[in-house]
């Protein structure tokens, strides 16, 4: 048996965030990892994705080369060798991380921990598929759970001819159709990236409009633009089947007014969400979850059992990576300290061309609560560097109490938008009024004159 101060189960951001900053403290840690360092995030979300976003930017730009004054004779876009940096770059922010939990105080096992009881675990090495006879078993009178998320699947016949996030992320060729299930943050991106790529994309939505987090005002304009660029949307539609092979596939499903469709398809994206991973060795340790909504915690994000925590997806309170290092950091100062600091403000963004951005409650939410509240616009075709940018295409709304009172949410799509939001998040947080950010000066030209227009408005 080896004993430790914290042992951490998960090495994403979460995971590693919690060690390194509990090693820091002087606390001996375990970290666990079966898979790849990084976790959902770094592996098959935020960063690849991300590298693929910017592939499609560089595209975009290229196809618009003529309104800089660039002439050329026609360029070829090569997904394999896309995929090839996509993976370089993983692979470089893979070494950094372990190169983090290189510290003195903290062991990696590269091996599943499987809770024996409340304070113990068993080291499994995995083999394929298999997991291996325990090597060791180890005690910690703290344990931080950071086990990530999965894709969901729609319980529909012919579900598993779909691919996942994961595997859109392994495509060795670009398909020339693709059809996305689902038009959350997962599929408005992949549908904007693979647009740009030449892929002829269609997008079945179950709800009345895409992004469902975001406002609705600005999910609108957003698809708009989408739709401009060559997206199809299908929205009130639910998918009932899926059947075919490699490069004839179709997806049948029942649209808003009821009637029977079928949609002919080379791939199929299921980008319906995600899921708190969970296991059923969990049950040893006596605390309470479920496949759906994940592990029980409360503010402090401790489990039911106490000195059991659990953050980032796999408690599916906001399944963000930002957030898991968030609640990371607060978790190791509640063992630590006991202080309590749970994150209360964290802004999202959803990395589309453009992108769109949040922070706070939406207008949506605001009228629903009927809550007092006053809302500010501005655009980015009046912005001076939006249009020296050539990104006219925009639009940011904030929202506050009444008489220019507290920043309560800000919303946007265009360009940088999750910049601009950001600067919004830190004023949220900072208790700012809509009349302070009104004496606050700006950088002139610059994206971020857009959040003051709008206070001046």
């Amino acid at each position: 048996m080896k004993e430790y101060d914290l042992i951490v189960i998960g090495a994403g951001p979460g995971g590693y965030r919690a060690a390194s900053y509990a090693a820091a403290k002087g606390l001996k840690v375990v970290v666990f990892e079966a898979a790849q360092l990084g976790g959902t995030c770094l592996n098959e979300g935020c960063i690849p994705t991300k590298c693929y976003a910017r592939h499609a930017e560089v595209v975009s730009l290229m196809k618009e080369a003529g309104t800089f004054g660039i002439s050329h004779d026609g360029f070829d876009f090569h997904l394999e060798l896309a995929k090839s940096r996509k993976d370089e770059v993983l692979q470089q922010l893979r070494s950094g991380i372990e190169t983090l939990l290189s510290h003195p105080n903290i062991s990696l096992v590269r091996a599943e921990a499987r809770f024996l009881d409340a304070h113990t675990v068993e080291a499994r090495p995995v083999c394929g598929d298999s997991v291996a006879p325990a090597i060791d078993s180890y005690t910690a009178p703290s344990i931080i759970i950071a086990t990530g998320s999965v894709p969901k699947c729609l319980p529909i016949e012919g579900a598993s001819i779909a691919l996942d996030s994961r595997d859109m992320l392994q495509l060795d060729r670009l398909p020339e159709s693709l059809c996305i299930i689902g038009a959350g943050v997962i599929g408005m991106e992949f549908a904007s990236i693979f647009s740009a790529f030449g892929t002829k994309v269609r997008v079945v939505e179950f709800l009345k409009e895409c992004l469902p987090a975001l406002d609705s005002d600005i999910a609108k304009r957003l698809r708009k633009v989408m739709e401009k660029r060559g997206v199809e949307f299908n929205l009130q539609c639910a998918v009932k089947a899926i059947e075919g092979s490699d490069g004839a596939k179709t997806v049948s499903f029942v649209d808003k007014k009821g009637r029977g469709q079928r949609m002919e398809t080379e791939q199929i994206l299921m980008a319906v969400g995600r899921a708190p991973r969970v296991f059923d060795h969990f049950h040893n340790a006596g605390f309470d979850f479920d496949d759906r909504t994940g592990i029980k915690v409360n503010d402090d994000f401790e489990t039911t059992v106490r000195g059991i925590y659990a953050i980032g997806d796999c408690n599916g309170r906001m399944m963000l990576a930002h957030a898991a290092e968030a609640q990371a950091k607060s978790v190791v100062d509640h063992i630590v300290t006991a202080a309590s600091h749970s994150p209360l403000i964290v802004p999202a963004a959803i990395f589309t061309e453009p992108e769109a951005a949040c922070v706070g409650i939406s207008e949506d939410q605001l009228k629903a609560d009927g809550t007092p509240y006053e809302c500010r616009k501005a655009f980015w075709r009046s912005n001076g560097k939006a249009l020296a940018m050539n990104e006219t295409e925009g639009m940011l709304k904030l929202f506050s109490e009444p008489d220019a009172g507290r920043i309560i949410g800000c919303h946007a799509y265009g360009a940088h938008a999750a910049d601009l939001v950001q600067e919004a998040s830190v004023l949220m947080s900072l208790q700012t009024t809509v009349r302070q950010l009104r004496d606050m000066v700006h950088i002139h030209p610059t994206l971020s004159e857009i959040l003051l227009t709008a206070a001046e408005q």
